[in-house]
């Protein structure tokens, strides 16, 4: 039996749908879960009355983010340690580009208020027009616009820069994998900015640095010492891009974890270390 064409209609919203409303929520998991409440109530409205089913379900889909981001945010500010988005593998054939969002802009959001959010991501990242963002705010076109405004003023020193192809980001990912591995400190000198900053989120469930760390020189006396107490048992499982930046899933021990790398004229200016089980189930399997 053919499918409905109600059907038809959402599935060809679906991966835009998710992907919104990931960038909302930097969950996949509670992603999927809005998602399958907007099919919910796509499937029982009347479908032949809705004029612009695109429109329609984008403003379903962010208004239950926006619901969701109210208790997210104060779980958040009791969350142990630094609190990073679940790390979002993309397969080759991946879209996720098409919205130009990078993991270190995903946590530029986060000081964002949820409104501020919203409206960013529908009308800057998604091309939303402002009539349509001040339904989803319940706003004004005009106060939309400031909140879009105030929201990019915010987030413009972290926009995205020109980004690495994945040939040369797997030779980067590679190159300072190894030298973690053997603890190789010339190399991960030439590596590394001078300003880097790590930051590592283990949830309270596995061992993680509780705070941010700032510098080349902390940097390479921190991984020195990792690989000297660590690093015969480290293993390289895969090359990944993950939130458009090159990255690897790596394990030691039993614990997977995934690591992505900034880059700017070759030198690595960020590090991000998800190992928290919980945000790796997509990632395991």
């Amino acid at each position: 039996m053919p499918p409905e064409p109600g059907v038809d209609v959402f599935e060809a919203q679906r991966p835009r749908l998710l992907r919104l409303a990931y960038r909302m929520l930097g969950s996949s998991s509670e992603a999927e879960d809005v998602v399958q409440e907007a099919w919910l109530r796509w499937d029982r409205q009347a479908q032949a009355e809705i004029g612009e089913p695109a429109a329609w379900l984008t403003r379903v889909v962010s208004r239950l983010c926006l619901d969701m981001m109210k208790s997210a945010r104060s779980r958040r500010e009791s969350y142990p340690g630094i609190w990073l988005p679940e790390p979002l593998v993309e397969a080759e054939d991946d879209d996720l580009r098409a919205d130009n969002l990078t993991l270190t802009l995903m946590l530029a959001l986060e000081r964002l208020s949820p409104l501020e959010r919203a409206a960013f991501l529908l009308h800057d990242v998604f091309g939303q027009p402002l009539d349509e963002v001040a339904a989803v705010v319940e706003r004004s076109p005009e106060a939309a616009r400031q909140l879009a405004r105030r929201a990019r003023a915010h987030v413009r020193v972290d926009q995205l820069r020109y980004p690495v192809a994945r040939d040369e980001g797997e030779n980067i990912v590679r190159a300072f994998f190894e030298a973690c591995r053997v603890g190789d400190a010339e190399a991960l000198s030439r590596m590394l900015a001078e300003g880097v900053t790590l930051q590592s989120d283990g949830g309270g469930k596995v061992l993680a640095y509780p705070n941010l760390i700032r510098g080349s020189k902390r940097m390479l006396r921190l991984l020195l010492g990792h690989a000297s107490k660590y690093g015969s048992g480290m293993r390289f499982e895969r090359f990944v891009m993950i939130d458009g930046l090159p990255g690897f899933v790596s394990a030691m021990g039993g614990q997977v974890q995934t690591t992505a790398l900034d880059t700017e004229g070759g030198k690595i200016t960020a590090i991000y270390i998800t190992r928290n089980p919980e945000k790796l189930a997509r990632v395991v399997h």
